[in-house]
């Protein structure tokens, strides 16, 4: 299964939540999304919005310079 990625790192609170919605939009159910990002608090934002919307994550790994690489499962 082919996963897609969404690149938000450098970008600051809203930016990497609204880029994962807008590059998000209109994929079916079911895919894979591997997105990156290094601003803090985005991950409390990304989480809010995968329960409002319905997407799992189905993991969060922190790799070198603060990046976070979440993989997220589409509702």
């Amino acid at each position: 299964m082919e996963v897609y990625q969404i690149d938000a790192i450098g970008l600051v609170c809203p930016l990497p939540v609204l880029r994962f919605k807008k590059r998000t939009q209109g994929l079916p159910s079911g895919t894979q999304v591997e997105f990156l990002a290094d601003d803090p608090s985005g991950r409390r934002d990304l989480q809010v919005l995968c329960e409002l919307t319905g997407h799992r994550v189905e993991w969060v790994r922190e790799e070198d310079a603060g990046v976070l690489r979440y993989r997220i499962c589409l509702a």
